[in-house]
């Protein structure tokens, strides 16, 4: 028998007027949702179609978004219980939180628990989370960190935010895409009919013999412009090098989401039984060992998200390597319908399991009946009809009115495309985009700025990204910097010396696996805004050593406050600090697995920034008296 929820709950957008919801169950639940200050019941919500959506993927599979208006106290500690009542069920007495996961409450707690906190005093945020990476799950630091100051306003931190690849889609292990399989039957998700595919649906694919490590064999390829003297010749559209278990079906996408966010599903799968071939085998015993430690740890990862306001964007992982890199890839990857299909499904997967929570307001009216006629008709027609409307769909950035104001952009389906040469790498985000951004700017004395990919990157490895498109190859060392679009690159600038700027900017992103922090100053301006760029990376995932070592030292080495290099960097009109770690001499980049933690003062600047890890050691960063590098 099914547990009565098979993920979440998440807690996801919190603010004094509104609380969102997420969990997902094996039958439409109906119930009530309760808040308590000091066991006294301050609200009472029956769950109802006024305040509930919910979304069937599947017989067994109901993904529930819980939607209210509430005028609760900040700065309060609240407890909260989601009390389900399964109606098909011969035994229909509701059912509390405690009951149901008996290991979501802290100690000595019989309750979930949030505070809402206008003003951000500290924060949680991080990316990149491989499950099968052999790093620790550094969301267990933060299970530990909210643990600790539960009861304690000013200590708990206000929110997480995860700024992309939540979820690998491009890069599965071999365990993990068998205990998909395995998920997708037990609860009866979705099938689907794949064009293009050299099998007719989603069923005969799951029952392929040798799926397993051996995808690419399946994957669709673009055709290579070659000159006439030469044989045509072909290449893939999805160039992850870990591709041997892509996704792709949606009730694929569906499934992996619920089996790393809670450990519920992964005690009805098998994890070995599958076929494993020869040159793979070493491989698959590593990341079966990194999965086991993993799923271990998901019963704390559930708790963390249900006790802390948890916001989302997405990264390229999150659909696939290389993802809008360059105008060429979106030509060869939209005009084939396999691979069309294939991203659908991740976009798809996406909205239920990550955007939806961020501000479900965005996605009503006709955002809601493409998505329903789907659901109410999971037929090939009315999936493509949502696909399209997904690939056109512009509102996947959104903001949190708190202080500072949260601003998370998009980055990665409004880009830039080169005018001169397809081929190179596009801008993370157009002019309409930025326009868009500039107004969100404007009257705040303080921001933090959610941007997936950093915006000041590493001078050395744009240098070589840079090398990499000049030879026509940007999809090889994944060249999608702010930098390497000059529309873009130009124009983020601007936006930072324009005299409207907030005084008081921190910019969060992640994506490349090593954590940094800058200290940015404009020259040429007398009041200079100031700017912090946090970047964390990843959650679960590093690295490697002793490259990240090499490229630290010939960045100071290159790139030194007096090196004539910078004169021909897009960077010239700033001067960039880069942040030491206490102990660790000259080195300014670390490849080790944590959360990021960040304190602010009243004024919005940072108080503190460190990474957190799950031995219990943190990662401070700290002023430096070096001089700025450009």
């Amino acid at each position: 028998m099914l547990a009565d929820i098979l993920a979440g709950p998440i807690l996801r957008r919190l603010t004094k007027q509104q609380l969102v919801l997420w969990w997902v169950s094996p039958y439409q639940a109906s119930g009530e949702f309760c808040c308590y200050i000091e066991d006294e019941q301050v609200l009472s919500v029956p769950l109802s179609s006024d305040n509930v959506s919910i979304f069937s993927v599947g017989k067994r599979a109901h993904i529930h978004l819980l939607d209210i208006e509430i005028d609760l106290p900040s700065e309060t500690y609240i407890e909260y219980d989601l009390l389900l009542v399964n109606e098909h069920s011969e035994n229909q007495q509701a059912k509390a939180l405690a009951t149901t996961l008996p290991d979501l409450c802290y100690q000595d707690k019989s309750r979930p628990s949030f505070i809402i906190q206008d003003k951000i005093n500290n924060l949680l945020h991080g990316s990149c989370r491989n499950p099968h990476h052999p790093s620790s799950d550094s969301l267990l630091a933060g299970d530990v960190k909210v643990s600790n100051a539960l009861t304690c306003p000013e200590q708990r931190p206000a929110l997480l935010m995860m700024s992309g690849d939540q979820v690998y889609a491009d890069h599965v292990a071999g365990t993990t895409l068998y205990a998909i399989h395995q998920v997708i039957e037990l609860l009866g998700l979705n099938g689907e009919v794949l064009d293009g595919c050299s099998v007719e649906n989603s069923e005969q694919l799951y029952q392929l013999a040798d799926q397993y490590f051996q995808r690419e064999n399946i994957l669709p390829k673009a055709e290579v412009i070659t000159p006439w003297y030469k044989p045509g010749s072909s290449m893939p559209i999805f160039t992850s090098t870990y591709a041997h278990n892509h996704v792709i079906t949606f009730a694929e996408a569906v499934a992996m989401y619920l089996l790393v966010w809670s450990p519920c599903l992964w005690q009805e799968v098998k994890l070995t039984g599958f076929a494993v071939p020869n040159d793979h085998q070493p491989m698959h015993q590593k990341e079966l060992s990194a999965i086991k430690v993993f799923i271990e740890g998901l019963d704390k990862v559930q708790r963390l998200l249900a006790h802390i306001p948890t916001y989302m964007i997405f990264d390229d992982h999150d659909v696939t390597d290389d993802w809008n890199l360059t105008a060429k890839w979106e030509l060869a990857t939209y005009q084939d319908p396999l691979a069309k299909r294939i991203i659908g499904n991740t976009l798809m997967a996406y909205w239920l399991c990550q955007g939806w929570g961020n501000d479900p307001e965005r996605f009503a009216g006709d955002f809601w009946q493409v998505a329903n006629s789907y659901q109410q008709k999971p037929s090939k027609e009315n999936q493509d009809e949502f696909i399209e409307y997904l690939y056109a769909f512009s509102g996947w950035q959104y903001t949190l009115p708190s202080s500072p104001k949260l601003v998370v952009l998009d980055t990665r389906t409004r880009r830039w495309r080169s005018e001169h040469n397809f081929g190179d790498p596009s801008g993370l985000m157009d002019w309409e985009a930025m326009c868009e951004l500039q107004q969100e700017l404007i009257g705040q004395d303080a921001i933090i700025l959610v941007s997936p990919a950093p915006i000041f990157g590493v001078k050395v490895i744009e240098a070589i990204q840079r090398v990499f498109t000049v030879f026509g190859q940007p999809l090889a060392v994944d060249a999608e910097n702010w930098m390497a679009h000059p529309g873009s690159a130009s124009t983020m600038l601007n936006i930072f010396k324009h005299p409207k700027t907030p005084q008081h900017f921190v910019i969060l992103s992640g994506d490349v696996h090593y954590s940094f922090v800058y200290d940015i100053e404009l020259r040429f301006r007398d009041s200079s805004p100031q700017i912090w760029q946090i970047t964390s990376s990843g959650i679960k995932n590093q690295f490697p050593q002793p490259a990240i070592g090499v490229l630290d030292k010939l960045n100071r080495w290159l790139y030194g406050p007096y090196s004539p290099l910078n004169f021909f960097t897009k960077r010239r009109a700033m001067r960039v600090k880069a942040r030491k770690v206490p102990h660790k001499g000259h080195q300014r980049l670390f490849e080790q697995s944590g959360l990021g933690y960040l304190e602010l003062r009243d004024d919005g600047s940072p108080n503190h920034i460190c990474d957190l890890h799950v031995d219990g050691t943190t990662t401070e960063f700290v002023e430096s008296t070096e001089e700025l590098l450009p």
